[in-house]
This record gives structure tokens, sequence and C-alpha cells, in this order.
């Protein structure tokens, strides 16, 4: 008989709400074998309107060709579907709102493209508002304040993972459903301009609001010597500040990437001015790779949670947060 631990993780939704791994049908079959049930996959950092369209060519042209892995999930009902299938649920996620440009009439069309989550920004100031690596956070923009109202209305989740202070408040305040942090962890634990505050975490659920929590190693408080007993201590310390019913899963994995991607992603623009350093990318021992996603659920059980809090942080508790945001 199984243990319980794995019957939890087996019988539930698991949802992770942020990757951006190198892409491959190695990856997806990984995915699914592990038994994600979705994931919301980065399709845009850096890119402008054009390449970000090209960027969701490739994805479905890979959604036919590994049709037998993955599939779009472009509803809570398409998730619900892939989860009786044995299949993952492709979330097309935006990194930044370049993509956007300066055309509200742009944020329409990617989301008929499929694009589900969207975060505000991406480390640096942009048309909307300020990153999180921005030495003056200007708060949004009145432009950013019409971005939020129509991602509000074509049922986008507006991310303030990498987003500055100010502007994530007035994000929060501004929004007319529940806003989120795909992949974030406390600076309780440790002081990173990635992390956010009791403060932040409080304010943005007080509002409605979600909090995933990410294990990328440079944020956590043992950074290369972390384990996943660390990882669930993180989780268990928002859930502590906010609840165990607005809080899941953000990894942030970045498989199969070398130190090209690195250098990219932490210049402003992917070629501007050096942002930060991460050093050797160790994600925690006992999630180092995708496959280890079911050792979530035995740490969870080892720390002590109950089943149903393991099952509403594996994923119902996104499955709630997306429902309301896209289909309410």
């Amino acid at each position: 008989m199984k243990d319980s631990a794995t019957r939890i993780y087996e019988s539930s939704i698991v949802v992770d709400g942020l990757i951006i791994s190198k892409w491959s049908g190695e990856l997806f079959s990984e995915m699914q074998q592990a038994g994600l049930t979705a994931a919301n996959c980065t399709c845009s950092v850096w890119e402008n309107f054009t390449d970000t369209v090209g960027n969701i060519a490739q994805w479905n042209s890979w959604f036919r060709e590994y049709s037998d892995h993955i599939v779009k999930a472009e509803s809570v009902a398409d998730i619900r579907q892939a989860k009786a299938d044995g299949k993952t649920a492709i979330i097309l996620g935006m990194q930044n709102t370049s993509a956007f440009e300066d055309r509200i009439g742009y944020v329409e069309v990617l989301k008929t493209l499929g694009v589900g989550i969207v975060q505000m920004t991406y480390n640096t100031q942009n048309w909307v508002g300020s990153g999180c690596y921005e030495s003056r956070d200007s708060g949004l923009s009145d432009f950013g304040r019409e971005v939020v109202a129509e991602m509000n209305r074509v049922g986008m989740l507006c991310d303030l993972s990498h987003v500055g202070p100010r502007t994530s408040r007035d994000v929060i305040d501004e929004s007319s459903v529940p806003v989120a942090y795909s992949h974030c962890l406390p600076s309780g634990l440790k002081a990173h301009p990635r992390n956010k505050s009791d403060e932040e975490l409080r304010y943005i659920v007080d509002k409605g609001g979600f909090v995933g929590v990410t294990m990328f190693p440079p944020f956590l408080a043992r950074g290369t010597n972390s384990t996943i007993s660390d990882y669930v201590d993180a989780m268990d310390y928002v859930i502590n500040l906010v609840g165990e019913d607005a809080v899941g899963i953000g990894t942030d994995f970045t498989q199969g990437y070398d130190t090209e991607f690195f250098d990219w992603i932490t210049h402003d623009k992917g070629f501007g001015r050096k942002l930060t350093s991460f050093g050797e990318i160790v994600n925690p021992e006992g999630f180092r790779q995708l496959r280890d996603f079911p050792n979530i659920a035995d740490a969870m059980a080892q720390a002590g949670w109950t089943e149903t809090k393991i099952e509403k942080v594996l994923g119902l508790n996104w499955i709630n947060l997306l429902d309301r945001v896209w289909d309410g």
C-alpha cells in the first residue's frame, strides 16, 4: 500500500506557479512523469510584442509535437482535464509587460494567444512601473493603471514577483481581482531585493491576493546548502503570516540553462547594466530537478502538515486563484 504522502500527491492537482527552464521534449516528458498537473511557463522576459508572438508560435508547435505530454491551459477546466488525462497543462506566462509595448490593445491580443499570467515588471523600470532592482521605485504609471484594468477585463493574472514595493502596492490597490507574487521568498528569512517583507506578504493577501513561494537558491537563507526541508520551512514561514489558503508553489526552475542565459536575465533589458550576480545555481537537495517534484509531498508530511494543507499548497490554492481571475 502506498504511503500517505505519495497517495496525497498522486490524487492532488499539482501546480507550479513559475518555471523558466530550457524547454524540450525531454523536459515536457519529465514534467508529465513527475505528476505535475500545471505550470506557469515563461514565454517572454525582455522580448517585444513581435518576438513574444514568435515564442508563442514555437509553443504552439510544441503543443502539437508533444501532445502526449503537454496541453495548453487557457481555463481552469483545461487544468482539470489535464489531470484526468495524465498530462501537464502549460499556462503561457510573461515575466514582463515589455511585450505590451505602449499599446493597450496588445493585452487582449496576447490573451487570445493564450497568455494567462503576466508580471508587471522584470527587475527594472518599464512603461508600467518599477522593478525590484530599480534604484527609485516610481510606482504604477498612468499607462500602468490602464494595463491593470485591461488585464482585469480580459482575465489575465497580475504577477508582482520581480516588481518594486511601491509599484506592487499600487497594483494591489488598483486591481479589481486578486493579484499574486507567483514566485518569491520572505525577506524575514533572508534580506534580498527579490524577497518580500512580512508587511508586503500580509498586504497582498489582506487584499485577496496570493503568494507562490520559490526555492531559487540565491534567495534562500542557506543558499546552495539548502534542502527541500528548508523550502518547506520557507513556505511555513509565509503560511504562518498569511494562512494556508493563500500560499502555493512557484519553484522558478531554470533547468537546462547555462551561464549565457543567466547573463541575459541579469542585465537590464538583456544587454544593459548588470543588475545582480547569482553565482552557481544548485537547487535544494531533494528538489534538484523537475523529476523530484513528488518529493515535496513527503517533505510536507514530514514537517507535520495535514492532508488538507498539503492538497491546498500543492495546487488547490492556485486553482482557486485562477478560477477567480480567469473565470470569475
